[in-house]
């Protein structure tokens, strides 16, 4: 059985109600599991991790651009996290027995499902048409805001390509297949927003910084904490540990420190075990050094790490879908 995961990020995350009731739509149409939801009030945005069969998880990725074409109006949204529409981005991840290729054909099905519903579609990473559209920061550029205009100068891969009124309310998706990448947060003790742009900027790969990084800062009232936020799109070239100590010394630099950080949504065993022995690089045993990567980077100190619910093996095996 070909397993694929899949992590739509859409734009609500303020009203418990409507979240519910889009993830239980998104649950109950087919027969791929959802092993976690992680929203945010500031960045208004939820991120999904889907997984199971891979024609079940495309089954359920497009229920949930059709549940958020009704429930959701991009004309009203605002957040701190970058946006082009209501389903933000889909990504296709393989886990067992399937190719990138193969996700990305099923990425591209996607697609053309929802350019049907009327609802502009931009392919990215292994999609991608050409290699700069290989980039959601390139393809996000401008963000919702600048989508009559993006429309015509960046026409999307499929769907409409003119603003209408149905566009507005639903905004661009970004489709995609690609491999795992962590979204990974670090917190600053300030509420000043400026040096964590710094730091973003020092850091990210394309400024020079460390490789397989993208970064950017934002403010985060509700932890009353500016914070650096992270992509790390090859965790085996810079994992977690190697960017929170770097977010550490220049934060020194600064005459600030980090707090604490915290991961959205899953990330893979293998991912806690580099960081557990970055700092323990003797220990083997695998529980040991989870809860040092636990206690190292913080990840507790927002609100609680469960390695059962974050871990993407361990939620695979509790819900019984092999790997």
């Amino acid at each position: 059985m070909k397993l694929m995961e899949a992590v739509p990020n859409f734009s609500e995350g303020r009203r418990p109600d409507v979240i519910n009731t889009i993830v239980r739509r998104v649950a109950d149409v087919s027969r791929a599991k959802v092993l976690n939801v992680d929203s945010n009030a500031d960045a208004n945005r939820t991120v999904l991790t889907l997984a199971g069969e891979a024609q079940e998880v495309r089954k359920s990725a497009l229920e949930l651009f059709k549940a958020t074409r009704e429930l959701l109006d991009m004309r009203t949204h605002h957040g701190a996290h970058p946006r082009l529409g209501a389903v933000d981005v889909c990504p296709f991840v393989p886990i067992a027995d399937m190719t990138l290729a193969e996700a990305a054909a099923e990425a591209r099905q996607l697609g053309q499902q929802v350019a049907k519903l009327n609802i502009p579609v931009y392919f990215y990473e292994k999609n991608a048409p050409t290699p700069e559209r290989q980039n959601l920061a390139f393809l996000r550029r401008g963000e919702y805001e600048s989508l009559p205009k993006k429309l015509q100068e960046l026409p999307p891969d499929l769907g409409p390509q003119t603003y209408t009124e149905s566009v507005a309310k639903t905004g661009a998706s970004v489709i995609g297949a690609r491999n795992f990448l962590l979204a990974y947060n670090i917190s600053l003790n300030t509420t000043d927003i400026t040096p964590a742009r710094k730091i973003a900027a020092l850091l990210r790969e394309k400024n020079g910084g460390l490789k397989a990084v993208k970064a950017i800062g934002w403010l985060m009232p509700g932890y009353q904490a500016a914070q650096v936020s992270f992509n790390l799109t090859d965790f085996y070239k810079t994992g977690m540990a190697e960017v929170f100590e770097a977010c550490r010394r220049e934060a020194g630099k600064l005459g600030l420190s980090v707090t604490g950080s915290e991961l959205i949504g899953l990330a893979p065993l293998e991912a806690l075990l580099r960081a557990g022995r970055f700092y323990a690089p003797i220990q083997t045993e695998e529980y040991t050094l989870v809860q040092t990567a636990i206690t190292r980077l913080g990840l507790n100190y927002i609100r609680p790490f469960s390695p059962r619910e974050k871990i993407l093996e361990y939620r695979l095996a509790d819900e019984k879908i092999s790997r």
